[in-house]
Order: C-alpha cells, then structure tokens, then sequence
C-alpha cells in the first residue's frame, strides 16, 4: 500500500479566502492519521473526500488555536455521523481539559469513547504502535508546549516468488508466512533454499516528519534523520529571523538547514505569515541551501 499526505490547511494564524489553519490527512498502510485540526478541518476532510470513519488517531502539536479549533467540531460531528468505536486523541497536558470542558458546557453527547493521550515529555517517545506503523514525538521549541510527530512504516514483507516457490510441492500455504519474514526453507533431504530465491524484496518503508510551530531547533535532526518527507514550519523569510525567534517560529532558510543536516529526501513548507502574498519567496530562499523544497497544494494528496 502506498502513502499519502493530503494538507488541508497549512497557512498560520487566522483563516483566509483561499488557505486554512494547519491540519493534515496521512494516509499510511491503510490508516488515517489526522494531523492538527485547526479551524474549519471538518470541510477541508468533507472537500478531500476524506472518509471520517476511517480517523481513528488524532494528533495535536499544541494548544494554539490554529491549530486545535477545528477539534471539537470535528468531535461531535463524528457523533451525529453514528461514530460507535473510540477515538484516540494525542496531545499536550490539558487537552483533555480543554475539550471536556467544551462538551460540557455544550452538552455536546458522544456515543464512543474519546480516549486521551496527554504528552509532557521534553524527549522524544514513541506513542502509538501497531504491527505496520510507529509514531514518536518530536520535541519542539515553541512559546508553549509542542511536539512534532513522526510517522515510520516498520519493514514490510518480502514478496512470494510464485515461479520459483511452485517448482517445490513441499511448499505450502502455511508456509509462505515464515517466507515472508525473509525464512529459509529446509527441505526433507535437509537441502536448504535460500529465502531471497523464494522470494522478492519489498517496497521501501517510508517515512514522514511534521515539525508544526518552532524555533530553529537542531535537537530534532537526529530524529528525523533520513526521513522521505519532511513538514517544517517556515513562517518568516529569514530577513525577519529576529521576529521569528520572538514569536517561536522558524525561517525558511533554517528549515531548509534542518532539512540538509537531517539529509532527509523532500521538505515541503508551510505555516506561512499573512503578511507574504506571493509564498514562491519561500523555496526561493530555501532552495539556495536544499533544493528538494517544495510549497503545499491544499487538498492535493501527494505520494510518500
């Protein structure tokens, strides 16, 4: 199964006619992770064709409006879909607070079970795990608490060589599994076959990077050394870095540095101050440290 980012939103502070507050949809071995839901996510995911009953995992880099607004709509408008199975909300301490308090005062019923994991370490940690995905935080330097998250496909499967596998009869079914984990196979005379002539090599893993709202950061580079697509925040030129470093944010010269020391594949901005009409300055100024810098397009779903 291939990945893919859908950006809904991904300019800063205050909605607009043409862009929206940060949200992403990420698509990774048949799950849906929704990444920040800033204000009007909802009808972002509604023109993305997102299928909501498919967003399990919901994941808050902070509690910044920009960037959590949209999530109580979201909330209970998954309750008058007829959402039934929990929801896993992950998120700096007090977004539990946050989000009752509003259901409280709104009387705003669920039918499921919003389950909370609420985040204060300043190191990174892993978070969510399954047998086909990880995502591990990634400390932030912002004006309040924040982390990034990475997202990493763990080692897929190797393929069955069909042509080669049928030349033995004492290969079964059941034994495909032990091939797919990269097994030899023992013959009844003790002959053994070579796994990589039973079999292909698997597609590569991938791996996505979020870094939402924070200051030039290099602890972050050991952990998301190499990743295929880096999100990072650029929401100055560099020409305002003092006003950046003021408000908590980056430029985009510096996150085109992370994005070369970490040498990771893509980096696609984002976060971008009103104050920019024509945002080509961003990869302008980027491209002159890493040339793999690209802007987002709202609601297009792009291949990891």
């Amino acid at each position: 199964m291939s990945t893919y980012l859908t950006i809904l939103g991904f300019n800063s502070a205050i909605p607009t006619i043409n862009t929206s507050p940060t949200a992403q949809l990420l698509e990774m071995e048949e799950r849906c992770f929704l990444i920040d839901c800033g204000e009007g996510t909802q009808v972002q995911l509604r023109k993305a064709k997102a299928r909501f009953s498919k967003i399990n995992h919901i994941f808050i880099s902070h509690l910044h409006g920009d960037h959590c607004f949209g999530l109580p709509g979201l909330i209970a408008s998954f309750r008058l879909l007829g959402r039934e199975v929990p929801l896993h909300v992950y998120g700096p301490k007090g977004i539990k607070k946050m989000l009752e308090t509003i259901f409280t005062m709104t009387e705003t019923h669920r039918g499921f079970e919003v389950v909370y994991h609420e985040l204060d370490k300043d190191y990174s940690e892993k978070i969510y795990e399954d047998n086909r995905v990880e995502v591990f935080t990634i400390p932030l330097d912002h004006r309040i608490y924040c982390n990034g998250y990475l997202f990493k496909e763990k080692p897929k499967e190797r393929h069955i060589n069909m042509e080669e596998v049928s030349k033995y009869d004492e290969i079964e079914t059941c034994d495909y599994h032990n091939l797919k984990a990269g097994k030899d196979f023992v013959l009844s005379d003790g002959y053994v076959l070579n796994n990589e002539i039973l079999t292909t090599t698997p597609a590569p893993s991938v791996s996505y990077a979020f870094c939402s709202d924070t200051r030039y950061l290099e602890s972050v580079i050991p952990i998301i050394k190499n990743v295929t697509v880096l999100y990072h925040e650029s929401t100055f030129l560099h020409d305002l870095k003092e006003m950046a470093d003021y408000t908590g944010h980056t430029t985009a010269l510096e996150a085109a540095t992370i994005a070369k020391k970490a040498e990771v594949e893509k980096l696609i901005l984002g976060h971008f101050s009103n104050r920019y009409g024509d945002l080509t300055v961003f990869t302008d100024e980027a491209r002159q440290i890493f040339p793999n810098t690209f802007l987002p397009k709202a609601l297009e779903a792009v291949k990891i």
